[in-house]
């Protein structure tokens, strides 16, 4: 099935309170805001444009590069002292998005990406692939809630395909796991089961994890990959995420260009699991960090707001939110904890909707009241992340000279940002960690392992609440919350043409996902659909096509973002926008 992209057509967005995933909650301006109304897209006085890019005569190549669950400043450029070298040095050829937003959850800003539109209208209302809070009177899920893209949605990926883009994908896809023609989606082999992976959406070439996460390792079984139509096991030897996933998209890109080039440009989604959990990574890149984190987080996230504020991203009298309240004990379980009868009370069901029960609440310390062996653990687990995103950047350093050994990097747009704040939740919330569950981590035999393919424990390794308060650096909270830590994230845009005299400035208006896909039609010169939709009016009298556009015979959902090409050109601050 045909996928496409839509144009920026007045579309009314409908909000439900029960998601906690729409980053644009928050439109207030962020880090760096110079003084200007957080709706217009502004261009920090401080570093004036003074020579845009040059031109460039064909139409430039297109890089998405997107990590998982890295928060605002896990990367040197945003006050890191984690040692990312190559993201940073796409800053010197391009811009800083110091207020860019995505959801707050993966596969939320996923669906916005590739759409253009309000993740509520095209399958990703929730994260949940089948939320029970959301289905009709006959148990299926309501539109807008499917769990996976409908087919009310457009594909940027489709688009750029049928505006003459070779179109590639390797990494995280997390969108919809049914394969075309597949009797997984209760359709026979050989039928037309339209399929849900990214081959259905448009890319020519993709090799995905099909879920939300999954071992870097590559022991994730038999289902978990799809390469194009067909699912596919990696050779987990020497195998790494992305290691793996930055060799495919090299090898996809050098399918056209080269000794290959056919003289179409080509669009490549790379999207990283990393360094969502569990944290591991590759031989040799751990102990690089060894001792790095011992102080804890206090001395950690004080240093990070330090380089912040001198790097101009935030003002210098900024006060940083000072963290969660300590409790130092496990919330108990209510009564029908973990079983079927249990009602949570949470953001989409409260105490009046009938939530009775309480989720376990794990203990939340700050450093000095951590035991030595706890502390042991904990240091060790952020220095398991901070090789993450060194051998992550070491991997986009990687990409990126291939570009140039090719002479492809001029003429190629790079975009990366992280898809929504770090990670926490599953730490705080599961109720699977064990008060014990540090010690044992920190016990000579097992210590070792942390990280490697040979960590035999019971839990996935995560990092927890404190250290996400340290990725979140200067902002509150993290993923899963509709809170600027869950979704303001570190955003570098790097244009096509010779990198000018000096820096380019910063970018501190609100800018948004969903502004992505029609900025990558600008670059492309590719046309948005534009024809309305025939009213549909059912018994209600509510016309069902109001808002859509067609595209090769659907009614879809028109791209609601705005393109920021002409403030990333600095030829414009940008269009003013008040709400969503």
């Amino acid at each position: 099935m045909k996928r496409t992209k839509a144009a920026a057509f007045p579309q009314p967005v409908r909000r439900a309170l029960a998601t906690l995933c729409l980053g644009a909650v928050a439109l207030a301006a962020g880090c760096g805001s110079d003084g200007t109304d957080s709706g217009t897209l502004a261009v920090d006085s401080g570093t004036p444009v003074t020579t845009p890019p040059q031109v460039v005569a064909k139409k430039p190549n297109i890089l998405f590069i997107m990590a998982d669950d890295l928060g605002y400043s896990d990367l040197g450029a945003f006050g890191s002292e984690i040692r990312t070298p190559n993201i940073d040095a796409l800053v010197r050829d391009g811009r800083i998005l110091t207020n860019h937003h995505t959801a707050a959850v993966c596969a939320v800003t996923r669906s916005m990406i590739i759409s253009g539109t309000d993740h509520h209208l095209v399958g990703q209302g929730t994260m949940a692939n089948s939320d029970p809070n959301y289905v009709d009177e006959n148990g299926k899920p309501i539109p807008g809630y499917e769990g996976y893209l409908n087919d009310r949605a457009l594909s940027i990926a489709q688009l750029l395909k049928d505006g003459g883009y070779h179109t590639y994908m390797a990494g995280k896809w997390h969108l919809g796991s049914g394969l075309p023609n597949a009797t997984n989606q209760g359709a026979a082999v050989g039928t037309s089961a339209p399929g849900q992976t990214p081959v259905s959406w448009g890319f020519e070439k993709s090799y995905a994890l099909l879920g939300g996460g999954g071992d870097h390792f590559g022991r994730n079984g038999a289902t978990a990959y799809v390469e194009d139509d067909h699912y596919v096991t990696p050779n987990t030897t020497n195998f790494f995420s992305s290691d793996f996933y930055t060799s495919t998209i090299i090898k996809y890109i050098d399918s056209s260009t080269g000794k290959n080039a056919d003289g179409k440009p080509f669009f490549a989604y790379l999207t990283y699991q990393a360094p969502h959990s569990p944290l591991q990574a590759p031989a040799g890149y751990i102990d690089r960090y060894k001792g790095v984190y011992d102080a804890g987080y206090e001395p950690i996230r004080a240093a990070r707001l330090t380089r912040q504020k001198a790097l101009g991203l935030i003002p210098a009298d900024f006060t940083p939110n000072p963290g969660r309240d300590e409790t130092v004990a496990v919330t108990p379980a209510t009564a029908n904890w973990g079983t079927p009868q249990a009602s949570y009370v949470s953001a989409t069901r409260s105490v009046a909707q009938g939530g009775v029960d309480t989720r376990v609440m794990n203990a939340n310390k700050k450093w000095d009241s951590l035991t030595a062996d706890q502390k042991k653990a904990q240091a060790r687990y952020m220095e398991i992340f901070a090789a993450m995103v060194e051998n992550l950047d070491d991997n986009v350093g990687r990409l990126v000279q291939h570009l140039k050994d090719i002479g492809e990097y001029e003429n190629t747009v790079i975009v990366f940002q992280s898809d929504n704040g770090p990670e926490a939740s599953y730490y705080e919330f599961s109720g699977k960690y064990d008060q014990d569950y540090d010690t044992k981590n920190a016990d000579p035999a097992v210590f070792p392992t942390l990280g490697t393919p040979a960590y035999k424990g019971t839990a996935t390794i995560d990092y927890g609440q404190r250290w996400a308060e340290v990725s979140a650096t200067p902002f509150k909270l993290w993923k899963s919350f509709p809170s600027e830590g869950g979704h303001s994230v570190p955003t570098i845009v790097k244009l096509a043409g010779k990198a000018p005299a000096q820096p380019q400035s910063r970018v501190t208006g609100f800018t948004h996902v969903v502004d992505l896909a029609p900025t990558f039609l600008d670059l492309a010169g590719v046309s948005a659909p534009t024809n309305p939709a025939t009213p549909l009016y059912d018994s209600k009298g509510i016309d069902r096509n109001a808002g859509k556009v067609v595209y090769d015979g659907r009614n879809v959902y028109p791209i609601t973002g705005l393109s920021l090409l002409p403030t990333l050109q600095g030829k414009a601050t940008g269009p003013s926008r008040t709400t969503f």
